[in-house]
């Protein structure tokens, strides 16, 4: 009979010494003993990636983002070696791989790659060994054989794009979380935790700040059909599943708000002065684009004689780069003057019952300008509503949409 393939992705602290790389090696076993195909992915241990940057950071201020790459890389093979070594003492087999010998390849978007392809042959030569295969997550090689890594968080998308190309039964993703929660549990003592959400959900969720998981691995689950299930590396109990939630039971009533998301790593940027006329915003956004800069919330605002005002958001590591081609721009577009905004924060409420249920929106601003938050920037979409208020402002807000929208219940 064919066995399934199971795929389990451990981070950080699930790896963080080796107590924890042991409990990883048992839990890697009990999969096997149970009949699958075991393909484990690991991040690097605890705070190695932090430590590392800062070596780099003591030798340069600016280190290139190659040597960067090859740098990083070796982290992960760290917990792969290890964990694989735990295995073997345990009585099983096991190989620890690389991204390059387990045939990830990216692009070379160094610091910030993406796979294009997964070679699946050395991983079926593996299981054929009877070998449990641990693969280093986070990175790559390019078609120059030049190691890449796929940004923070890049494990998680390891882990799904290798279910994808194996046809897995299911990617579990271990945390230090029981799963994803309807909002933070730390800042919020009643939330609770979400048995299933939809793929939309979870990308909406990971876009607004929740950081369970990485975004681009839920993109690649969604593309390819990946159900993820993420739970717990410390206890044995059921997380929260993310699928196509179109082929459960359509009679369930869907929730209105699945969840209330934050995220505080969000700055500002305004240009003022900027002549209102067709192909302006496509310009600054062109280059912005062309300098790796996500864009997150977009506002413009007309006023007198033509003249516009335009303000988005974008993550605080790309704050510098932002405010070069800004400035790089300036007198191309006519701007006047650049602001910098640093003390903002972007709220969100999702959930795929928001695209049957209106005044949803109202609620939330409702709730917001009742006790005196005022709402800076919005972005709505079916099923994420978004908006920006003051930093310091953030985990109020989160308790009262919380409550608002019952989610404790």
């Amino acid at each position: 009979m064919k066995k399934n393939i199971i795929v389990m992705k451990f981070g950080g602290t699930s790896v963080g010494s080796v107590e924890k790389i042991k409990r990883v090696a048992d839990r890697a076993i009990k999969s096997k003993n149970e009949g699958n195909n075991v393909v484990v992915t690991v991040s690097a241990m605890g705070n190695t990636t932090d430590d590392l940057i800062e070596l780099a950071c003591a030798v340069s201020k600016n280190p290139p983002k190659r040597e960067m790459d090859m740098l990083l890389s070796t982290g992960e093979q760290v917990s792969t070696a290890l964990l694989a070594i735990a295995i073997a003492e345990k009585g099983k087999k096991a190989v620890s791989l690389t991204g390059y010998q387990a045939g990830i390849f990216t692009d070379d978007i160094f610091s910030d790659a993406k796979i294009l392809t997964i070679k699946k042959d050395r991983i079926f030569a593996e299981f054929e060994k009877d070998n449990i295969v641990i693969v280093a997550g986070f990175q790559g090689i390019t078609n120059n054989n030049d190691i890449t890594t796929l940004g923070r968080g890049g494990s998680d998308t390891t882990a799904v794009a290798i279910a994808a190309t194996l046809n897995a039964k299911y990617c579990e993703i271990f945390t230090d979380v029981d799963g994803v929660f309807t909002t933070d549990p730390n800042i919020v003592e009643n939330a609770k935790k979400i048995n299933v959400l939809s793929y939309d959900e979870m990308l909406e969720l990971a876009s607004s700040g929740t950081k369970v998981l990485h975004l681009r691995a839920v993109e690649f689950a969604k593309t390819h059909g990946v159900i993820i299930h993420v739970r717990s590396s410390f206890n044995n109990n059921e997380g929260t599943w993310v699928m196509d939630t179109e082929k459960l039971n359509k009679k369930m009533e869907k929730a209105v708000v699945a969840g209330v998301s934050y995220d505080t790593n969000q700055v500002k940027i305004s240009v003022f002065g900027i002549p209102d006329r067709p192909g302006i915003a496509a310009k600054l956004f062109s280059e912005l684009a062309n300098a790796h800069i996500n864009i997150d919330l977009i506002v413009q605002n007309v006023g007198e004689k033509g003249i516009a005002a335009i303000s988005f958001t974008i993550k605080k590591e790309d704050l510098e780069a932002g405010k070069k081609v800004v400035k790089d721009l300036k007198e191309k577009l006519e701007i006047t003057n650049i602001e910098i905004d640093t003390e903002i924060a972007k709220l969100s409420i999702v959930g795929a019952g928001m695209k049957s249920h209106p005044g949803v929106a109202a609620t939330m601003f409702s709730c917001l300008g009742n006790n005196g938050i005022n709402i800076e920037m919005i972005s709505t979409s079916p099923i994420i509503i978004s908006c920006v208020i003051r930093q310091e402002r953030i985990k109020e807000a989160v308790k009262l949409l919380h409550d608002e929208f019952e989610l404790g219940k």
